[in-house]
């Protein structure tokens, strides 16, 4: 009796044996994820976590006072904790590698290369609005006003401008939310640029075809594809319906910052023709609100025409019409504006918008998304007639006489800054 108890206690200890050796010899990963802040992110092991639990900033959170006067805004959103994956840029995407920082004023970023050679970017979700304060602000001591600026704009906006491009069939940068912890692959930009949290996207310009479209070529930004047409002459053209297209869009969504660097185009080649097609980038504005008072004063179409609240309605659409607008679009016919209407009032159906937000956390959703939804589809509603406003805006324009904010005139002659047709 007493050799079978001893056989039986062999075999358990064997088999715990076993089980520690088997559980030891993989990697302790964390499939829970953990609640992150200015308290313990530094001192966190990333390593083995798959995800983390964080909040995009806290520092727009604000008493009644500043509420009253510099309005709600976003506030909540951004300090809202979301759920997010964390990301080590060698083990994603073939093995991530740093090119070089990217040069916006608000948004921090750096451009990424895999070993096939795609290029991606990170963008960050806080902004840093400091190289935006003028002087006269800080001399008068009212940078903060400049900063709680940002809080108009909607954190997660462009998770759900992407969903809504793809259902009336415009390109995007595909936006993934990441956590990006401090990590080697990130070199000389660890410091800066480590444990926070990012945008990873599709870059808008490489030698690499990332799209669906076929016989991609290349993608330029505008500056570039200024001075394809000035070498291409009559064989470059613009696909003006997917412009008009993405312009319209825009209006939808109310991001009404879209100026010239703000575009990518793909450039297409069949036989000896090439065509472009544009990429909308950065959606930091999209459903960007104005409340409060001061807000309210700025956002004047006296004061700044172009900063236009999303509300039910357009309130001013010259404020909406860039420069960009006028080099691109100056000489495409009303009835293509009109119909582009018609194609996204016919595909932005109310299914295609509920399941655009359904990539939003719930926590984040029930803040203001039964209210961007509202003003969604009331603008898609009236952008028949947004679109002729549009156009008659745009013929009230004069030609350009300089070049296009972003773009280094260096290369192109002065007197072909009017339009892009008549290159």
């Amino acid at each position: 009796m007493k050799k079978i108890l001893l056989v039986i206690l062999g075999l358990v200890l064997l088999v715990v044996a076993i089980i520690y050796i088997s559980v030891g010899s993989k990697p302790d990963v964390i499939q829970t994820d953990i609640i992150i802040g200015a308290e313990n992110i530094d001192s966190i092991d990333f390593e083995n976590i798959d995800s983390v639990t964080v909040a995009a900033t806290t520092m727009y959170q604000g008493d009644l006072v500043k509420e009253v006067m510099q309005g709600e805004q976003y506030r909540e959103v951004w300090a809202t904790p979301v759920k997010v994956p964390v990301v080590f840029l060698d083990r994603i995407l073939g093995g991530l590698t740093v090119i070089k920082e990217g040069g916006g004023k608000q948004t921090r970023s750096l451009r990424l290369k895999n070993n096939s050679g795609t290029v991606y970017t990170l963008r960050s979700v806080a902004k840093d609005p400091d190289p935006l304060i003028p002087e006269f602000a800080k001399i008068l001591g009212i940078e903060n006003i400049i900063i709680d600026g940002v809080s108009a704009q909607h954190p997660y906006g462009a998770m759900i401008a992407a969903k809504l491009a793809e259902a009336i069939n415009i390109q995007h940068p595909h936006p993934t939310l990441v956590f990006v912890p401090k990590q080697d692959r990130l070199e000389k930009y660890n410091n800066e640029y480590g444990n926070k949290l990012y945008w990873l996207e599709y870059e808008t310009e490489g030698e690499k075809n990332w799209s669906n479209l076929e016989n991609i070529v290349e993608l330029v930004d505008t500056e570039d594809l200024q001075e394809e047409k000035v070498k291409l002459k009559e064989k470059l053209k613009i696909d003006y319906r997917a412009l008009v297209r993405n312009r319209l869009f825009d209006i939808v969504i109310g991001d009404w910052d879209r100026h010239a660097k703000q575009w990518g185009w793909f450039l297409q080649k069949n036989d000896e023709m090439f065509t472009a097609i544009p990429l909308a980038s950065d959606r930091d504005n999209a459903f960007f609100t104005i409340d409060g008072i001061l807000p309210n004063i700025i956002s004047s179409k006296n004061i700044q025409p172009r900063l236009r609240p999303f509300e039910n309605e357009v309130d001013y659409m010259p404020g909406l019409v860039y420069p960009f607008d006028i080099y691109f679009l100056k000489e495409v016919p009303k009835n293509i504006f009109v119909e582009e209407a018609q194609y996204i009032k016919t595909h932005l159906t109310n299914d295609a918008i509920d399941a655009a937000f359904m990539a939003w956390p719930q926590e984040i959703y029930q803040l203001h998304g039964e209210k961007i939804k509202k003003i969604l589809m009331n603008r898609r509603d009236d952008i028949e007639a947004y679109a002729i406003e549009f156009f008659e805006v745009l013929q009230s324009k004069d030609y350009l006489t300089e070049p296009l904010k972003g773009s280094d005139d260096s290369d192109i002659p002065a007197e072909l800054h009017k339009c892009f047709e008549c290159l």
